[in-house]
C-alpha cells in the first residue's frame, strides 16, 4: 500500500496527469512486490528485499494473506496478472537505474516519469502546455 509520503511525492511532481497516474499504479504494484518477496538471506531484516522479484507462488502466498482481496477472490488473478506485467515494466526501469527492481524508490520512478513524459511532448509538442496569453 501507498503511505501519504509515497502519494505526495507522486503528486507533487508536477508531471501530466497520464504520468503521475501510471506512477501511481507502478508505485502501488512496487510497494506491493516488496511486501510479497522474501526477505534476503543477506540482509535479514531489511527494510526492503534485495531478492529477485517474487515468483507466481511467493504473490499467490502474498494475496492470500491480504484480507481486502479475500472478500473478492475473484480479483486476486486479475491483480496477480497486473502484478506480473508491472514487474516485467519496473525490472526495465532498475536496469536504467542500475538498481535491484525491489530497491527502486519513489524518486526513482519520479525521476523515469519525467523523462517518459519529456519524450511523450518531444514527440508531440502539441501536447504541451501553452503559455496563458497576457492580459491587457
Amino acid at each position: 500500500m501507498l503511505s501519504l509520503q509515497d502519494l505526495q511525492e507522486l503528486e507533487s511532481s508536477l508531471l501530466p496527469a497520464l504520468e503521475r497516474h501510471h506512477l501511481r499504479l507502478l508505485a502501488h504494484s512496487l510497494r506491493c512486490l516488496q511486501q510479497a518477496a522474501p526477505a534476503s538471506a543477506d540482509a535479514p531484516g531489511a527494510e526492503l528485499p534485495e531478492a529477485d522479484l517474487p515468483d507466481a507462488e511467493a504473490l499467490g502466498r502474498w494475496a492470500a494473506g491480504q484480507p481486502g482481496l479475500q472478500a473478492d477472490p475473484g480479483f486476486t488473478p486479475v491483480l496477480l496478472e497486473q502484478l506480473g506485467k508491472a514487474a516485467v515494466q519496473l525490472e526495465a526501469i532498475a536496469r536504467e537505474q542500475q538498481r535491484p527492481p525491489l530497491q527502486l524508490t519513489i524518486a526513482d520512478l519520479v525521476t523515469w516519469g519525467r523523462r517518459q513524459a519529456d519524450a511523450r511532448l518531444a514527440v508531440d509538442p502539441g501536447l504541451s502546455p501553452r503559455p496563458a496569453p497576457p492580459h491587457s
